[in-house]
């Protein structure tokens, strides 16, 4: 299979630009109870005609960057929207993957999977009970006048660990619909759609501890406290354990 060399890109971007088309951006943000979380963003893109022999060339290319994706296909949604400035992402990848024939046109699916760290803030409300609140600074949506809100063809999902007792959301979700007296049931992914205003976006949860999941934190704890202590105390034994062998073995000489 022939590849794409980086330097022949430049001169493919003036002809297709105006030929790819983003029908949608889907970000899903899986919460982590280390107040990490695990993003997916599925960006679909229409294109049409010529331009599916194009895309086809950019996906056998080599060390195409997002830089480069963007300009290819003339957007800016190509972009990790959830991001912490402080940490950056991890564990980054990105697949753009196969056409799907619709006539003589296609469309296709762009994967990025990345991690983001400090995506929430935790603290103990009571034993074995932690609540999770998100951390709105690391949304990196569309800016405006008004604050950060969702762009017209794109939607947000997030999703708590089972289990998991909602606190408060603003906005409310566009999907789940709020149950009885303001529950959500056992939902655990929310989903707000187009052009949702994020500005003052809230969102905190409970989780509850299990008693083993609380022991088995405690010895964690434990062994990360005193590991460097207990390394040295071994060295210590393995020290002593070879000096009384030598001191034995010298003696057996005399």
């Amino acid at each position: 299979m022939a590849v794409l060399p980086l330097l022949l890109l430049p001169l493919l971007i003036g002809v297709v630009d105006a030929s790819f088309n983003v029908i949608s951006l889907n970000t899903t943000v899986t919460l982590l109870n280390n107040t990490g979380a695990h993003v997916t963003e599925v960006l679909l893109v229409y294109m049409n005609g010529p331009s599916v022999s194009q895309y086809t060339q950019y996906r056998q290319a080599i060390n195409l960057t997002l830089s480069n994706w963007q300009q290819a296909l003339g957007t800016n949604l190509l972009v990790q929207h959830i991001l912490n400035p402080k940490s950056g992402v991890s564990q980054f990848t990105f697949l753009p993957g196969p056409v799907t024939a619709i006539g003589t046109n296609g469309e296709a699916d762009l994967i990025m999977n990345y991690n983001v760290s400090n995506v929430t803030t935790v603290k103990q409300i009571a034993p074995r009970e932690f609540e999770y609140t998100f951390n709105d600074n690391v949304l990196n949506f569309m800016h405006s006048a008004s604050g950060e809100s969702l762009p017209a063809n794109a939607s947000l999902n997030i999703i708590v660990p089972r289990g998991a007792r909602i606190v408060s959301i603003y906005p409310s979700p566009d999907h789940p619909s709020v149950k009885t007296n303001g529950s959500y049931g056992n939902a655990t992914m929310f989903t707000w759609d187009s052009g949702e205003p994020l500005a003052t976006f809230t969102f905190s949860y409970i989780t509850t501890e299990s008693l083993q999941q609380e022991v088995l934190s405690y010895f964690s704890s434990v062994y990360k406290h005193y590991s460097t202590l207990l390394y040295i105390l071994a060295i210590a034994i393995i020290a002593l354990i070879a000096v009384y062998i030598y001191v034995r073995v010298v003696r057996a000489k005399v």
